[in-house]
């Protein structure tokens, strides 16, 4: 079973993939991909029910279709709005709080900017939760009308096959779509999550070569402590003299007086990957003492500049020990 640390780990680790699918969801490649697909549905539907107009299906199936078709619009105009607003609130955070000045903000001068909220923005914000909102109950509709599709279609039988082929295979295509895409995201769920309790460093290594540096710069991240470990003796005797059972030591690198910390066995292996310290292998020790694989955390750290145990941001430290 997996010790606290770790699950603490893998919380943070679970959070940090919350905060950016929402990010991805927006970013522009998925955003134009998913108005080309809804934008084909759309066009399908029209070309579709003007080729299949002297069928004569015993149910509403043209309704069933232009309504489908109507969703995906909505869904293309929700995605539009709040794109936009995403592309303007990301372009404010670099921009001047003073007309008159130009140039990219100080982190301290745009926290500041930060309290004051203009009439732009609060517009910004109320068409954001109109567009939101649309956006959840078009797809709770969506669930209904699928629903409502398939009831018919399920009805028809093989008489819809038979006087409206058209109309009936296109209901078949779209009711299988979104089987499918449910199907596929519950899926990719279940891997993400089996991947954040098993194999933590895949996800870390994921978010590394996609998602944007955010996080702590190569300088801030060569800053911190690194540590050798070693291992102690089969009796658990080594240098230090701790009365303690002992699993190895970190002797710190690359000073004159280096510092040595005895890990019990139970604290010699990295959280993040849950593998024990091998022996000569290089340590971090963070601001607040918690200590992983260089490979691992530095990785972490790139994406984001808080510890995966306690959450302590290692940017704040080095700021206050520049003043």
């Amino acid at each position: 079973m997996m010790r606290e640390p770790s699950m603490l780990v893998r919380e943070t680790a679970a959070e940090q993939l919350e905060e950016r699918q929402s990010d991805w969801a927006y970013s522009k490649p998925v955003v134009v991909l998913d108005i080309i697909w809804n934008f084909a549905f759309v066009a399908v539907s029209v070309g579709v029910l003007l080729s299949s107009w002297e069928e004569r299906p015993d149910m509403p199936l043209r309704l069933w279709i232009i309504g489908y078709a109507l969703q995906c619009l909505l869904h293309m105009v929700c995605v539009c709005v709040e794109y936009r607003r995403r592309r303007r609130q990301q372009s404010m955070e670099y921009r001047p709080f003073n007309a008159g000045e130009e140039g990219i903000l100080s982190p301290g001068s745009r926290l500041d900017s930060e309290q004051y909220v203009t009439l732009a923005q609060l517009e910004e914000d109320s068409g954001s939760g109109v567009a939101k909102h649309l956006e959840s109950t078009n797809t709770m509709l969506s669930f209904i009308w699928w629903i409502v599709g398939f009831y018919w279609v399920s009805i028809g039988g093989q008489a819809l096959a038979r006087t409206s082929p058209q109309l009936y295979w296109l209901c078949i295509i779209f009711l299988g779509f979104d089987v499918f895409f449910v199907v596929f995201c519950v899926a990719l769920a279940c891997i993400i999550g089996i991947a954040v309790c098993c194999c933590l460093p895949c996800i870390i290594a994921i978010l590394y070569a996609v998602a944007d540096q955010e996080g702590a710069s190569k300088e801030d991240i060569e800053q911190l402590s690194k540590f050798k470990f070693r291992k102690t003796d089969s009796d658990g005797k080594s240098a230090v003299n701790v009365q303690e059972p002992v699993g190895g030591i970190m002797t710190e690198c690359g000073t004159d007086s280096p510092r040595e910390h005895a890990l019990s066995p139970d604290d010699a292996e990295c959280c993040i990957c849950l593998s024990a310290y091998d022996d000569g292998v290089e340590l971090r020790e963070l601001p607040c003492c918690h200590h992983f694989h260089c490979a691992c955390v530095d990785k972490w750290l790139r994406i984001n500049a808080t510890c995966p145990l306690c959450k302590y941001n290692i940017l704040k430290s080095s700021s206050h020990e520049e003043v």
